[in-house]
């Protein structure tokens, strides 16, 4: 260590057993499984919580945020150790299957599809690019893009994004999907109204047996939300999700998922494609 370099006092007391109790409350809300190795992590988001709330341990925070219940700051905590990385047209080769699928079927076919972790909108804009290329302006298209984090949910519904976020996009798909913004607004782009429209966005969290969902889904994508689940909750999650779903339906799951054990429910068809039975 470098003469005059001193270890970072952390502003907060912080021990296992408070790393413990954020464990068990987070799996318990979320479903989320949080690992040893994120402790950092949950400090450094977690000590933001207790500025705002004005508390001076993580005891004295755990114990308010039990004992009274706020709906509020339970999203707050919630919000703040759920990951959301995401990108337009993550993991292209689904766009490209799904785009395959659409076209399998007449033009006038009408499709349910739930996008189950939209985070801040990028998956469900290219799910939705995806289906106005493949059957054109009047696609009879529906989508439900949800996510258990209310923050993310709002940036997805407002539609407005930085540039560097669309540079890998086409031309053509920048001048059909979306408006570039003037002045104030320059260095942003905003997709197009007729995009949101297709949308609906809504709050769901997976492990809870609440889902407000009437008809049933042809298309499901779940996409590297159940790494952050054990075995036993990504099984119970798969149940609910294969419930939601038409027979023969498709659901789409992230690269470092595999169900092979769900055979029951789901038969794999492709890369990370499977199909509900």
């Amino acid at each position: 260590m470098g003469s005059g370099s001193v270890p970072q006092e952390r502003e907060f007391a912080w021990t296992s057993a408070d790393f413990s109790r954020v464990q068990g409350l987070i799996y318990k809300h979320a479903g989320i499984s949080l690992h040893d190795g994120k402790h950092a992590m949950v400090y450094s988001r977690l000590s933001r919580r207790l500025r705002e709330t004005g508390h001076a341990s993580f005891d004295a925070y755990l114990d308010w945020l039990e004992k009274s219940g706020d709906a509020h700051e339970w999203q707050q905590f919630v919000n703040a150790l759920t990951t959301n990385l995401t990108a337009f047209f993550r993991e292209n080769h689904h766009f490209e299957a799904l785009a395959q699928l659409l076209k399998s079927r007449p033009a006038s076919t009408p499709w349910r599809v739930w996008c189950s972790a939209a985070s801040t909108g990028e998956e469900p804009y290219s799910i939705v690019m995806t289906a106005l290329e493949a059957l054109g302006p009047q696609a009879n298209f529906k989508l439900v893009a949800s996510d258990i984090d209310s923050k993310v949910l709002a940036t997805g519904a407002a539609g407005i994004y930085r540039l560097e976020g669309v540079k890998n996009m086409s031309p053509e798909r920048l001048r059909n999907f979306f408006l570039r913004g003037k002045d104030s607004n320059a260095g942003m782009v905003r997709v197009k109204p007729e995009l949101r429209r297709m949308i609906e966005f809504m709050q769901v969290n997976l492990i809870r047996d609440d889902w407000p969902f009437k008809e049933p889904f042809d298309v499901v994508f779940c996409r590297n939300v159940m790494i952050y689940f054990d075995a036993p909750t990504q099984r119970k999650v798969l149940e609910r999700i294969h419930k939601v779903m038409k027979p023969g339906g498709t659901l789409f799951v992230g690269h470092a998922e595999n169900f092979s054990d769900s055979r029951d429910l789901f038969v794999l068809r492709g890369k990370t494609i499977y199909e509900r039975v």
